[in-house]
């Protein structure tokens, strides 16, 4: 076992892709690999006295409380057990995090290494079925783990492939730009997963593959990896979604065009009503805004339009629907999502946390923000939030992947 102090740098070492292949055979015929270390995070000690301190200036609405929840190295989407055991957490790196709160005080005792045996690339976005299937969806593959919330005791994890390394895009489209998967099972019990497009505004001649693929949209599929198809077109990098339970729409933000200047164009959260909508992009680079590259050609028919429009460049990540009862009733049913923040403003907005009403026939009310302070007056990040879970006891938690913790929001009236 590898204990990973609070200054000491984060990540399994890394595997040959054939010895990574290999264990995933032998994970999934059930057979041991040979790994026996995981890498432990230390919690509590300075480093976690120093975030707290931090948090000590985010500001809430009256009757809010925020807590360190734990300390997780590049933190970014979060995907809880159903059973409430174990929260698990992936980065854009090649580490998967799995986080144990185990007498249940609302702070996690124990942060380590999901699967040291497997060599992730870019496992950013897990998610899990209701019957306690984990799927993560990775650059360039997507994995399912059964029972991963008994089985992340050990370094050996039963692992299957949902699709195979190379199969989710063409390889010939890898990319480091704009690869960050999101993924959910949907009412229907399918599997949906984001698949960003890598370039700012994409070229004419990658049209045809694009929507052919999915790429610039949202595909979905039999949990198995089987009768894939694209439910959702017209979409730049989304890097966040959820369903709304209360009438099965799916929602997602959408990251805007860059270099349009610091006020255009707007951010986006969007409703899809059913499939196949397209959602604009390339022909709008956020909004209504047309971009300079398709300015002079038609947009397809029916382009459906952002149900909330955000600041422009505040990087809108994560988002879920608030399921709990422990926050006042202003609050249930509707969207919580994260701002990471601008990159390319010259003042920067964000680092922060959204709220939009959602009524009971869907539509979308006034955002406010939630939780603000990340972000001084200087313009230094004190952290960049990612995602946004709901927790049993009806608290949020926050990932923050500059800080590398997952910070606590509650409710006490």
């Amino acid at each position: 076992m590898r204990i990973l102090g609070c200054l000491a740098a984060a990540g399994v070492l890394m595997a040959s892709p054939a010895f990574a292949q290999g264990n995933l055979d032998k994970l999934s015929q059930f057979k041991v690999t040979g790994v026996t270390d995981f890498t432990v995070v230390e919690q509590g000690g300075a480093r976690a006295e120093s975030i707290n301190a931090v948090l000590e200036q985010v500001k809430l609405p009256p009757g809010f409380r925020i807590g360190l929840y734990a300390i997780v190295p590049d933190a970014r989407h979060m995907a809880m057990g159903p059973q409430g055991v174990a929260l698990f957490v992936g980065t854009r790196k090649t580490d998967m995090w799995v986080v144990t709160d185990r007498d249940k005080d609302r702070v996690a005792d124990e942060v380590k290494s999901f699967a040291p045996s497997i060599d992730f690339d870019i496992p950013n976005g897990p998610c899990f079925s209701k019957d306690g299937f984990l799927y993560i969806a990775e650059r360039n593959r997507v994995l399912v783990y059964p029972a991963a919330e008994f089985f992340y005791e050990s370094p050996d994890v039963a692992a299957f492939n949902v699709v195979a390394e190379g199969e989710l895009i063409p390889e010939g489209e890898e990319s480091y730009n704009h690869t960050a998967r999101v993924c959910a099972i949907g009412p229907d019990d399918r599997l949906y997963i984001t698949l960003g497009q890598p370039f700012n505004v994409f070229p004419p001649e990658k049209a045809d593959l694009y929507t052919r693929t999915g790429i610039g949209g949202i595909i979905s599929m039999n949990r198995d990896g089987t009768d894939r198809r694209v439910y959702t077109y017209g979409v730049r990098n989304s890097v966040g979604m959820a369903f709304n339970p209360a009438n099965g729409e799916l929602w997602f933000t959408d990251n805007q065009v860059d270099g349009m200047g610091d006020d255009i164009p707007p951010g986006e959260l969007n409703r899809q009503t059913g499939p196949g909508q397209h959602f604009g992009f390339p022909w709008y680079g956020g909004g209504a805004v047309r971009t300079a590259e398709y300015k002079d050609d038609t947009p397809p028919d029916g382009v459906v339009f952002p149900a909330v429009e955000m600041d422009a460049h505040a990087a809108d990540l994560g988002m879920t629907f608030y399921t709990g009862s422990q926050f006042p009733s202003k609050y249930r049913g509707g969207i919580f999502s994260a701002q990471h923040g601008s990159w390319n403003r010259t003042d920067p907005i964000g680092a922060r946390i959204m709220f939009t009403p959602v009524t009971a026939e869907g539509e979308a009310g006034e955002t406010e923000v939630f939780a603000s302070g990340w972000l001084t007056g200087t313009g230094e990040y004190l952290g960049r939030p990612v995602d946004v879970e709901v927790l049993s006891d009806g608290s949020i938690l926050v990932s923050d992947d500059l800080v590398g913790a997952i910070y606590r929001i509650w409710y006490e009236g």
